[in-house]
C-alpha cells in the first residue's frame, strides 16, 4: 500500500505480511501467533476455510491515523483542552405547540 502526502510531496509504501491459519492451528499455537502479531504480522483467522477475523498488532487500523501521530508530523494541532468531551445537557421542552411555529414566534 503506498500512502501520498502532497503537501510535502513524500510517497511511502509498505508491504503488510498477512497470513491465513484455521481455528484449530490457532488454538494450537496461540501464543506463537500472538507473537507474531506483536512483530507486526497480519494473521487471517479462519472457520472451515471462511476467512473471519484478524490478528493484528496494535494501532489505528489502515488508511486511518491516531491523532498522537498526526500531531507529531505536525499536521494538525493538539486541541487545548485535555480530558474526554462531555456534551452537554439536553433541555427538555414541552409547549404543546408546533415547533415550526415557535421558531417563527422566536424569530
Amino acid at each position: 500500500m503506498c500512502t501520498v502526502v502532497y503537501t510535502k510531496v513524500l510517497i511511502r509504501c509498505y508491504v503488510v505480511v498477512m497470513s491465513e491459519m484455521g481455528i484449530r492451528q490457532l488454538r494450537a499455537d496461540a501464543a506463537a501467533s500472538v507473537r507474531r502479531a506483536a512483530s507486526g504480522e497480519h494473521i487471517v483467522i479462519s472457520i472451515g476455510g471462511r476467512p473471519i477475523a484478524q490478528l493484528g498488532p496494535l494501532g489505528a487500523p489502515e488508511g486511518q491515523a491516531r491523532l498522537s501521530d498526526l500531531v507529531a508530523r505536525g499536521l494538525v494541532i493538539a486541541p487545548r483542552r485535555g480530558g474526554t468531551y462531555q456534551p452537554t445537557p439536553a433541555v427538555s421542552v414541552w409547549s404543546g405547540g408546533r415547533i415550526d411555529k415557535l421558531l417563527r414566534d422566536i424569530r
